[in-house]
Order: structure tokens, then C-alpha cells, then sequence
């Protein structure tokens, strides 16, 4: 349970410093490797609406190249905090299927500007057949479908 929550740690930590070279850091080399961020009325509604759909290892490098060398500069920045609880945890063999609760908040970089919140649950496959844990699937779900005025890094 230690490892799962510092995987969890690292990823949140990664984010808050706005390195995606360590948030990419945190997902396994397979192909399969996927970041989706959703809202708790598209999961319901079983319809598939994304806000972020990086449904492979290769889409999640493009994230990545995307924030840190196209998009630079192009977006008013922000800086982002992240608070977790693991809720849920459930053994498959080298996969733990993980529940954590999540509350980020959003604050412009150099304006005086309202704080965004976003509140919800990640939905995690953690692959642990190698060195160390490694998402394999991260899927946050958002509660409310109104996300901040812009969204470029994940959540």
C-alpha cells in the first residue's frame, strides 16, 4: 500500500512543480499506457466525452512535448496543488486497481485572479511487475463539468 501511495505522491508532486518530464515518469513504457480526464456526468452518462484523451504511451510524449515546447508561452500559467486520499484499493495479479479522491486548485501565475477548484476521483490501473509501481491507466473524473477557464496540464 506504501508503494501505490507514493506513486500517487510522485505524480501529484510532479504536477504541482509543472515538470511533465517526472509526471511521464510516472506511467509505464507500454504502449498501452493511457491519461483520461473525464467528468463524473460523462462517466454516468455513459457517454465518451473527454476533456484530455492521451490513450497511449505515445500520446502521453505528446502531452508532454506539447506543454513544455509548443504551448510554451502561448497560456496564461498557473500554479496547481493537489490534496489525495486513497479510498480504494483491489489486487489483480501484477495490477492494483486504485480509488483516490482528489481536490486540485488552480491559481494564475502574476494576476490577481480567482483560485479554480477541481474536485473528484482518479480511477487507476498500477502496474507492479516491475522495479518499482508505475501507472499503467489514469483516469481522473472530474465532479463538476465545469472545469477551469482553460485546462493544459492534467490533473
Amino acid at each position: 500500500m506504501v508503494a501505490l501511495d507514493e506513486l500517487q505522491l510522485r505524480y501529484v508532486d510532479a504536477l504541482d512543480r509543472r515538470d511533465m518530464k517526472s509526471w511521464l515518469a510516472s506511467f509505464s513504457q507500454k504502449g498501452e499506457a493511457s491519461y483520461i480526464c473525464t467528468t463524473a456526468e460523462s462517466v454516468e452518462g455513459n457517454l465518451p466525452v473527454s476533456m484530455m484523451l492521451d490513450d497511449c504511451r505515445a500520446r502521453l510524449e505528446d502531452r508532454v512535448t506539447f506543454i513544455t515546447k509548443i504551448w510554451a508561452g502561448t497560456f496564461q500559467d498557473y500554479r496547481m496543488r493537489h490534496f489525495v486520499q486513497r479510498i480504494h484499493q483491489e489486487r489483480d495479479g501484477d495490477l492494483w486497481r486504485v480509488r483516490t479522491n482528489f481536490r486540485v486548485t488552480c491559481t494564475p501565475i502574476g494576476r490577481d485572479q480567482r483560485t479554480d477548484t477541481v474536485a473528484g476521483v482518479y480511477e487507476d490501473v498500477v502496474d507492479c511487475s516491475g522495479a518499482e509501481p508505475l501507472f499503467l491507466s489514469k483516469r481522473a473524473i472530474a465532479d463538476d463539468s465545469v472545469l477551469p477557464r482553460y485546462l493544459v496540464y492534467p490533473i
